[in-house]
């Protein structure tokens, strides 16, 4: 299935975006920033251009986009790149990368399957393809142990996700359903008190008291059990071979059909950056953190990223399956309509940097651009 072996001490991840809306889960804000890291922000020296003279690749300062953190650290992806830069570009929530690579202002980006979605059906299929997966996991429920100790406990609870509709969001839903409770998708009011809470203050939010748990991606997890929380579930467990998408690498599809080769590129340095993690977890570990202080000024505690990044996978593969069981679950939850989720993918490119290095090719499920 997957092109990337399972890490030794990496899987990850964390969250995205919503589905009405389908707004990210991963963010903490709605802001982009561009970087002036001259490590990443210029071409490999002595490089030959492709057919762009600069690529401009956007992600999250989030552990789910290892895949980015770690490329753009090591300079993985643009020594891919030769000649051509990167230009890399930091977001902090979905709809801003969504809206910047509908603006033309981005190329590629690493970002999470609601936004994805949501950027796919708005447009009505013509802004954007996602061309690889790129991460797997890390998505956990941590409540106040002295609160709750079954997940039976819930009921009557008030447990944050990250935003109406996101990710997290409608999985905590989809799971309320299938316990036979009933929560208003609009309000979050019902058995369950779902408190749409962004992801820097819920921290604060369970040490005060005002929640009794989250469902949250890395580190937010990580953080809440350094602070007392307890993990009750990890979201893997739900999934066909405990694997889920969390985290995509999409396309505009103008910068695809005019520079096949630099799209070609990144994807042989995503390829490679994943092998990279997985053969050298900790020092992928040491790579990720060193570019998060970069982004937030100061590295994340061991206690903190260590379980955060045990939880995480990377992968090439972008588990089609698992996206449109998540589309489903908007759909179910009453969030969204059914979209017509026909062609979002176009593997073909990646496909061909996986034959070339020798490892197994992926699958659309059948959602593929023909």
């Amino acid at each position: 299935m997957s092109a990337a072996r399972p890490l030794t001490i990496l899987r990850t991840i964390a969250v995205t975006a919503t589905l009405p809306l389908l707004l990210t889960a991963c963010g903490y804000g709605s802001e982009a920033k561009k970087e002036d890291d001259k490590t990443n922000n210029v071409a490999a020296t002595g490089g030959k251009k492709l057919s762009a003279a600069e690529v401009r690749i956007g992600y999250f300062p989030n552990l789910t986009h290892a895949t980015a953190l770690v490329g753009l650290q090591e300079g993985l992806i643009a020594k891919e790149l030769g000649g051509t830069a990167i230009k890399p570009q930091s977001f902090n929530a979905g709809p801003s990368e969504i809206e910047a690579l509908n603006g033309g202002s981005l190329d590629i980006g690493f970002i999470g399957p609601s936004p994805s979605i949501n950027g796919y059906v708005k447009s009505k299929g013509s802004n954007l393809r996602i061309i690889s997966g790129s991460a797997s996991g890390g998505v956990k429920l941590v409540v106040n142990p002295d609160k709750i100790k079954t997940l039976d406990d819930l009921k009557g609870k008030k447990i944050a996700t990250p935003q109406k509709g996101n990710t997290q969001d409608v999985a905590f839903l989809n799971w309320i359903s299938q316990k036979g409770w009933s929560v208003d998708p609009e309000s979050g009011k019902g058995d369950v008190s779902v408190v749409r809470t962004d992801n820097k203050v819920t921290p604060d939010a369970f040490k005060q008291g005002s929640i009794d748990g989250a469902w949250v991606p890395e580190p937010t997890a990580s953080k809440l059990v350094a602070d007392g929380g307890s993990v009750l579930l990890d979201e893997t467990s739900l999934w066909p071979d405990k694997k889920f998408v969390i985290t995509n690498v999409i396309v505009s599809q103008k910068f695809l059909k005019e520079h096949p080769d630099v799209v070609e590129a990144v994807l042989r340095g995503t390829v490679k950056t994943n092998e990279w993690i997985n053969a050298n977890p900790e020092k992928a570990k040491a790579s990720a953190n060193a570019k998060l202080a970069a982004e937030g000024g100061k590295p994340l505690d061991a206690k903190v990223i260590d379980p955060a990044w045990s939880s995480i996978l990377v992968t090439d593969d972008p588990l089609a399956t698992t996206l449109k069981a998540q589309a489903d679950y908007a759909v179910k939850a009453k969030l969204i309509e059914q979209p017509d989720l026909a062609g979002i993918y176009d593997l073909r490119l990646l496909n061909k940097v996986l034959r070339a290095a020798g490892k197994p090719e992926v699958s659309d499920a059948g959602l593929g651009a023909k």
